[in-house]
Order: structure tokens, then sequence, then C-alpha cells
């Protein structure tokens, strides 16, 4: 870790590095090491990057797109000439395997360049008022048009993207943001917010405010921050809920993803492959990986076996080896809560196939077999990389199964059954079902969320763009068509 000698990182306030009242450090979870150290700015700092950025948000929302749309796509190009860079230090900061970071460093790449061709396209539309006779002559104009500033609050998980999905988004229509990364990896959201310098936008356009405590609390309750985009556990994104009732609050929370083995589907090797990665690449720290596996028993005997050689041939260990596909957790607390809700499923009957074990931060890729249907594996979320097989006698009892948590975000159905993909789509209580194959990807093009205690809203440019704004309408008189 030479190249990440600790080193104050500035903040930024309304577009411009300052150095905070204090400093934070971070931690590489690994090994505990402190790869950097940065300025967590005071209460003034943030009065003033929201002042700023309340202060610019009607001039940049009439800032031509063709403008808007050269940030975003400067922000992209920058993104992949330094990627071998920003991988390193997502994976210092976070964690994640380097293969991982680097697929990362790859979608932020494309949230922007995805931001900077719907800034030109994102328009309104003509509604002709003629189809009823006391609108003859009249045709409405409808317009989006940003709510106003938005409050980009991001998690430790993805600690680039998940920023990423926020903030060229809000960019891109106009919105000015202001970003509060997680604790523990503020870094890549600092990285950006150098780049973003480098743009001609707008002075308070953006600031990026590593902060923590109350002046968390100011940036949720302040009226000058009327959008709220959260994306975290569903415990902190209820609270932002509850102490601000009267801003657009738009959540993406915790998952508990099913996938479903079909009694028709037959590349078992394929399904077993899948589950173990996408349940795992992340340390399972990922909202869509999967923590439950739901096998029907005509094909259990088959397919377990597959599926517990599949994780047990996951290599761990340092994450910035080009090799290991499974690192440590954030920190030695959640990694020493996984240890111990697997225990507690142990102690009530269930069986450890394969793992189960915890060194400091990291925990071996487990499965877990005959859990109690009220164990914490298998009704809450992990959010680490722990499966857990239960065998069942249909389809009806497997989507049965599927919706017996209180989250809906994504669920993955093998099979080839068209009516069964129909049927999975009619009743699985999920914001998408992916037919032959895992939750293991956020196209980040298209609406993703979920329903349940998943959230209120939908990531992806397009519908976050939709979140971000309002539709205006202008009524023309003594039009003929």
């Amino acid at each position: 870790m030479d190249a990440f000698t600790p080193q104050p990182r500035p903040c930024w306030i309304a577009g411009r590095p300052e150095q905070g009242e204090q400093a934070l450090a971070v931690h590489h979870p690994y090994d505990g090491t402190e790869v950097a150290s940065v300025a967590v700015p005071g209460p003034d700092q943030v009065e003033r990057a929201i002042a700023a950025a309340a202060a610019v948000a009607k001039e940049f929302r009439r800032t031509p797109a063709h403008v808007r749309a050269e940030a975003l796509l400067h922000v992209s190009r920058t993104l992949q000439e330094r990627a071998e860079e920003i991988a390193e230090t997502i994976t210092a900061e976070n964690g994640k395997p380097l293969k991982w970071a680097e697929i990362e460093v790859t979608r932020a790449v494309n949230t922007f360049r995805f931001a900077a061709e719907e800034a030109r396209r994102f328009t309104g539309g003509l509604q002709r008022l003629d189809t009823d006779k006391n609108g003859e002559g009249r045709m409405a104009v409808v317009r989006h048009v940003p709510r106003g500033p938005v409050l980009a609050v991001a998690p430790f998980n993805f600690p680039l993207n998940l920023v990423a999905h926020k903030v060229a988004p809000a960019l891109a229509v106009g919105a000015p943001v202001v970003v509060k990364p997680a604790s523990a990896t503020p870094l890549s959201a600092l990285l950006l917010g150098e780049i973003l310098a480098e743009t001609d936008l707008p002075l308070g356009a953006f600031s990026v405010l590593p902060v923590r405590g109350k002046d968390m609390d100011a940036l949720v309750k302040d009226p000058r921050l009327p959008v709220i985009s959260f994306t975290g556990s569903t415990t902190v994104g209820w609270s932002i809920m509850d102490s601000a009732p009267r801003k657009h609050v738009v959540m993406e929370l915790g998952s508990n993803s099913a996938a479903i083995i079909c009694p028709d589907w037959t590349d078992l090797d394929f399904a077993a492959s899948r589950i173990a990665t996408f349940g795992n690449y992340q340390g399972g720290q990922s909202c869509i990986a999967v923590q439950r596996v739901i096998v029907d028993a005509s094909v259990a005997d088959s397919f377990v076996p597959k599926l517990v050689s599949a994780v047990s041939a996951l290599r761990t260990g340092d994450p910035h080896d080009p090799d290991v596909e499974v690192g440590p957790l954030i920190d030695e607390d959640n990694a020493r809560r996984v240890e111990e809700w697997v225990n507690a499923a142990v102690d009530a009957g269930a069986s450890v196939l394969t793992g189960g074990k915890r060194i400091g931060t990291s925990v071996e890729p487990t499965v877990l077999r005959d859990v109690p249907s009220d164990a914490k594996v298998w009704r809450d979320e992990m959010f680490g990389p722990v499966l857990v097989v239960s065998v069942v006698n249909d389809v009806a009892e497997a989507f049965a199964q599927a919706n017996d948590t209180s989250y809906g975000l994504q669920a993955g159905v093998f099979t080839r059954d068209v009516q069964v993909a129909f049927d999975a789509a009619a009743e699985l209580e999920v914001g998408g079902v992916i037919i032959g194959d895992v939750p293991s990807y956020r196209a980040d093009q298209m609406p993703y969320g979920g329903v349940k205690s998943s959230g209120t809203g939908r990531e992806g440019v397009r519908s976050a763009m939709e979140d971000f704004t309002e539709e205006r309408v202008t009524v023309l008189t003594g039009i003929q068509l």
C-alpha cells in the first residue's frame, strides 16, 4: 500500500477544494492500515455548500443541455483514463477485490456517458387538448423542471458508482447536488469531485461533504435541499424519511434476494456457478447479492453438491490480488455480526455445508441448509458471504418462500418455461425478476428498485432524472393543428 501513504484529502465546497475543521482517517478493511485522511467540513462550510447550491439552482437549471452533457462526458472520459488508479482506490477504502473494483469503474464510466446522452434528449412533450370540444385550439407543452438541489447520500459498498447514480442524473437535469459519501469510503467521491472541478459547471453545482452526526442531520432537514436520494440500510433510510416528511425522498434500501432452481432447469453447473459468484462477489455486501437459494426437490440432490463445490472454490484473501474473488467485509463489527447470525442458525438446527468461520474482517463463503424460517440469516438482510439453501416440492412453494421476507428488490428464477417466467413476474413481490440467471448486474440505464422495505424509488439514469424533476405544463391557445 505504498501508493496510499496517509495525506489529507480536501473536501469540495461549492466546487472548490478546502481543508476541514477535522480529519477523518480511512482504513483498509483487509488489514486495517491507514490509506488516507480526508477533510471533514465544519458547520460553516456545510452552510456555504448548501447556500451555494440554493443560489445557483435557477441559473443551473437553465444551462444549455450541451454544456451539461459535455461536463458529464468529461467525467466519463477522465474516469476511463484514470481507471487503474480509481480501482485501486476503491479496493483500498472498500476492500472489494480488484477485479470487481475495475468493473465498478467501468460502470461509472458508462453511468456518466448515459447521463450525457440523456441530458441532450431529456425533454418534455406535446399533448393535444382538442380530444375534448372545450380543448379546441389548445395544446399543452409538458416540461421536466428540477425540483431543486439534491442531497445525495451514498453507501460504502459501491463508493464510486452509487455516487455516480445520483450525481450524474442530477447534473444532467440541471440540479445542483450535495454529496454525502459513506464515512468509511469517502475517497472515491472526493476523486469524483476533483474531476468535476475540471469542468465548466457553475460554482455551487456540486459539493462533496464527508460529514457525520449533527452536520448530516442538518443536511437532511435543510429545506434548501428539497430532494434526497439515499442508498443504504433500511433503518437509516426510513429514519431519513421521518426526519424530512415534506421532502421528495427517493430510497433504494436493503434486500434479501432469492434464486429459485426450477425442475425444468438442466444446466445446474451454470446455476451453481452464478449463484456462488454473485452471492459472494462483494463479500455479500450488495443489495442484489443472492442470499436464499430455493431448490426444487427433484434436482436438489444434484444441484446442492455443485453449489457447495462452487462456493468452496472461490478464492479469498488480499483484495489487491487480481485472482481473489471474495474480500473482507467493511469492518470487523459487520464480520462479527455475520458470524453471530451463522452461529445462531446452527444452534437452531442448521447445517454448515461449507465455510462458516471468521478471521478478523473476513468471513469464509458459507452455505447453510435446514435453516429455521425465523432465523435472521433467512428473514433479514445478511450483507455477508452466506447462502441459505431450502428445498421445496413445487414452484408454488418456491414462490411462497421467496416472498417470505420483508424485502423485495430482485429475484432470479432458473427456468426455460415461459409460463413459469410470467407466473414469477406476477407472483414474486420484488421490483425485478431475472429469468435464467441471478440478480447480478445493475443495468445503469434501466429502472432499478424494489418493493416492500427495499425502497421508494428507482435508480438508473433515466429513472433518477425523472425523480429529480417535476412536470410543468404550459397551455398554448389559438393553436390550429
